[in-house]
């Protein structure tokens, strides 16, 4: 059923008094006007708004045996399928307190018997125009909601979409690495949920957002090697001193990419930290001797330093143009050679923990 179906329907008024000569009043003073429906008791009555076709308002009767109205709108209140529909008290209790206790049950208003036939139509047009107002808000807030549910997911596949893309740019100009790149960020993954309770790391990484975003952006982190030469890039031999300069650049050139591209779009993108931080730090080593910046220990983000054990770890089990994969008793020993030293000291514990974990990834993404 359309909105506009549903502001045209003729709406329906549930009428619950326990008393018969009540039921059949009222019952004709509204059947002209509305589609209405009767209930001789508070069970009845919570029975129907139940169904399928829950009534549009509610006319109640305070005194009645086994459950009063007021426990009556109290149940009604407190369900999310009914909570929404007005309740109007039609009692013959006329004290203030009878009133305000009503009131504060949720009810809409309060009519007090005997009943003018006039005021108690004009109160249900009322209401009945205020509920429809608010279906009617209520439906468009949902399909608001729903857009931009849709266009969020639609940014991010985007982001995806751009991720992958420049990631296999500098994959397809290093073609020795094959499934690296889903392996480095299973790696990172496995990593940063098994240290998310750290406290050394538990600050960074104290949610799901957070990992998967180091999960998301773990391929960029070799972009800048699409602007080395392939006469360095292929080389099949060690690097000369002048070389290995060269290609220490490439984490510099990723994170001028990404910030141009920031540049060229008018705005800083913070779901990009994460990336530029693994572009360009992933090189340093926690005693300072690596690169570009040297940084030492904690100075060292989070990000790089998870990217760093990853990436090592997946240049030694695989094959590369310059060299032959390690067995793993040789890949765990350079691993552990290299704590405090070139990684940090937790996550080589860490990743002893998890070698099994580490071994699994290694298997479901092997290179064919």
């Amino acid at each position: 059923m359309t909105v506009t179906e549903s502001l045209l329907e003729k709406a329906t008024i549930l009428v619950v008094d326990d008393t018969p000569d009540n039921l059949a009043l009222m019952s004709a003073l509204l059947k002209d006007i509305y589609k209405v429906k009767v209930a001789n008791s508070g069970e009845k009555a919570i029975k129907i708004t139940q169904s399928d076709v829950p009534p549009d308002l509610i006319l109640l009767d305070i005194m009645m045996p086994e459950m009063d109205g007021y426990e009556v709108c109290r149940r009604l209140k407190i369900e999310s399928k009914t909570s929404h529909i007005p309740v109007i008290f039609l009692t013959a209790k006329s004290e203030i307190a009878d009133e305000t206790k009503g009131l504060e049950l949720g009810a809409v208003d309060y009519i007090t018997k005997p009943i003018s036939p006039p005021i108690v139509i004009s109160r249900i047009k009322t209401h009945l125009a205020m509920k429809k107002m608010q279906d009617f808000l209520s439906h468009q807030n949902q399909f608001l909601e729903a857009e931009v549910k849709k266009r969020t997911q639609e940014v991010v596949a985007v982001q995806d979409i751009a991720i992958h893309a420049l990631a296999s740019l500098a994959e397809t100009r290093d073609n020795d690495t094959g499934n690296h790149l889903h392996r480095t960020q299973h790696y990172i993954k496995l990593l940063a949920k098994k240290l998310r309770f750290h406290p050394r790391f538990s600050h960074f990484l104290d949610d799901d957002s957070t990992i998967e975003m180091l999960f998301k952006y773990a391929p960029l982190h070799d972009i800048g090697k699409v602007g080395i030469p392939d006469r360095i890039l292929l080389k099949p031999g060690k690097f000369i001193f002048e070389e290995f300069e060269i290609m220490k650049t490439h984490p510099e050139l990723g994170l001028n990419a990404l910030l141009k591209a920031e540049k060229d779009l008018g705005v800083e993108a913070p779901f990009l930290k994460h990336a530029k931080d693994i572009v360009y730090y992933h090189h340093e080593k926690w005693d300072g001797s690596g690169y570009p910046e040297g940084l030492i220990g904690d100075a060292i983000p989070i990000s790089a330093r998870l990217m760093a054990i990853a990436d090592v770890y997946d240049a030694l089990i695989t094959r590369r143009i310059y060299k032959e994969k390690f067995d793993d008793s040789q890949v765990v020993k350079i691993i552990m050679e290299g704590k405090g030293t070139h990684f940090d000291p937790d996550l080589v514990d860490t990743f002893l923990v998890l070698q099994t974990e580490f071994k699994a990834v290694a298997m479901r993404y092997a290179d064919v």
